[in-house]
């Protein structure tokens, strides 16, 4: 029983959240609850659909619908060394884009789509839904 006790401690002991860091975003901590009745938010309502939030993150997000699950991405590059140097990702459809590198990321799972030698995906914030309230934070 023991041993058990001790297995279970130590595969639950070395899990990591960060799946993959990246360097040029600073990781900040910030909490935002949004309600999803304000008309702002209508598109969050349907599958596929995405509202852009300045003020929130380093560059702002961009949530996203998929299937009923709503998914936060910051709205920077994550393969700009820069942060600054370009504007934020601009949403087209169910895909993120870069308009200084044409950098096209899918908003369902955040991959670059046309180039494979990038490092990095996008950076997905947590989120949680609770009513017609999501909680989105980091």
């Amino acid at each position: 029983m023991i041993r058990l006790l001790l297995i279970f401690i130590l595969i639950n002991g070395c899990q990591n959240n960060q799946t993959n860091y990246n360097p040029f975003i600073p990781d900040i901590d910030f909490e935002r609850v949004i309600n999803i009745n304000l008309p702002v938010y209508d598109d969050l309502k349907f599958n596929g659909g995405s509202v852009k939030i300045d003020g929130i993150g380093v560059c702002g997000i961009i949530l996203f619908n998929f299937n009923n699950d709503i998914i936060a991405w910051e709205s920077c590059d994550p393969n700009h060394k820069k942060i600054n140097s370009c504007p934020s990702l601009t949403v087209e459809g169910v895909q993120a884009k870069c308009i200084c590198e044409n950098n096209l990321y899918s908003l369902a799972t955040g991959q670059i789509l046309n180039e494979f030698s990038s490092n990095y995906p996008l950076i997905r914030y947590m989120t949680e839904r609770i009513g017609n309230t999501i909680r989105i934070y980091n």
